[in-house]
């Protein structure tokens, strides 16, 4: 017989990180969701705002990084850990987390466990010890390069993001190298592209630009109406958890055939359809600022796929 889980009661989250993520992650987890409940918020500034809203929010603080968590009497009931920190941290916070019994939710490019994009692979790895969300640029771009190779044969998917300066903090200034690396693999390894590259921009204007992402790829095997309804029922779908995720014009085609073919290196020659997707993401200014929407795609990324981990504890599948 299934055990369900403590009698159907709010799922317990722990996250690592009081930074923006980190604190954004936490009210999307307070205002949002019917399934989790925050447990605690870990940092290493005790004067970070983060730590400190918590605090008047009622919910546990340390100020010791994973090993204050692992103090704090909460850490017995939490289900599941996310972690906002960084590539280079997050090796260690895996190995004490995934010991213990306890889900990870990598919000870093770390990658040690497998890639999810919920409305591409958010039902493949529910019961894994450790997911990892691949970047904001892979939230926003990957669900239309799979929305392309779900129809067509994608041979090369470039995709650039452009975030605002003042959205990149230490910690994404800091992984750029594993961002486009992540970032590129991901799209190849979910969004189904043969090859895939991973540009990010940012972008000092002022006032600050809400994020921009371009997807290009390169396909055959289908038509241009049937990647336009493609691209545009995922924006649908990826909508309904990023409220500000939309098109920003209308998706633009060019055709390659056999009198004027592009070569793609390592590739070869290829004949198809170029397809050009522009998007933008306003955030939804729960914590950080609407043009964040960089961040703010990572944050309901992460609780979309929480929440069905969630679910299927709940309901006994998985213990």
């Amino acid at each position: 017989m299934a055990v369900t889980h403590a009698d159907n009661k709010d799922v317990k989250v722990a996250i690592i990180g009081s930074g923006n993520i980190g604190t954004d992650l936490m009210i999307k987890v307070m205002r949002r969701s019917s399934r989790l409940e925050m447990g605690a918020l870990v940092g290493i500034d005790p004067s970070s705002d983060g730590l400190k809203r918590a605090q008047r929010l009622g919910v546990a603080i340390t100020d010791k990084g994973l090993d204050g968590l692992i103090d704090l009497p909460e850490w017995g009931d939490i289900d599941i850990v996310f972690d906002a920190t960084s590539a280079g941290a997050h090796a260690r916070h895996h190995d004490l987390v995934t010991a213990a019994g306890k889900v990870m939710i990598d919000l870093t490019p770390a990658a040690i466990g497998p890639y999810v994009i919920p409305t591409v692979n958010g039902e493949a790895h529910l019961g894994a010890p450790n997911v990892n969300m691949v970047t904001c640029g892979g939230q926003a771009t990957i669900p239309i390069v799979g929305a392309v190779s779900s129809i067509a044969d994608v041979h090369y998917a470039e995709i650039v993001a452009s975030i605002a300066s003042k959205s990149a903090g230490p910690g994404t200034r800091a992984n750029i190298d594993e961002f486009t690396e992540t970032t590129a693999r991901a799209i190849e390894k979910v969004g189904g592209a043969k090859k895939g590259k991973a540009i990010i921009i940012l972008n000092p204007a002022e006032p600050p630009m809400i994020m921009r992402d371009t997807v290009f790829t390169l396909s055959s095997g289908a038509e241009e109406a049937e990647i336009e309804q493609a691209v545009r029922d995922m924006v649908d779908r990826v909508a309904a958890y990023v409220p500000g995720y939309r098109l920003k014009q209308q998706v633009q085609f060019e055709r390659f055939g056999s009198n004027n073919p592009v070569r793609i290196p390592g590739l070869g020659t290829f004949e198809g359809i170029k397809t050009s997707v522009f998007l933008e993401v306003e955030g939804a200014a729960d914590y950080l600022p609407a043009y964040a929407g960089n961040l703010d795609i990572m944050t309901s990324s992460a609780l979309a796929t929480a929440e069905k981990i969630a679910a299927r504890r709940m309901a006994g599948e998985l213990v």
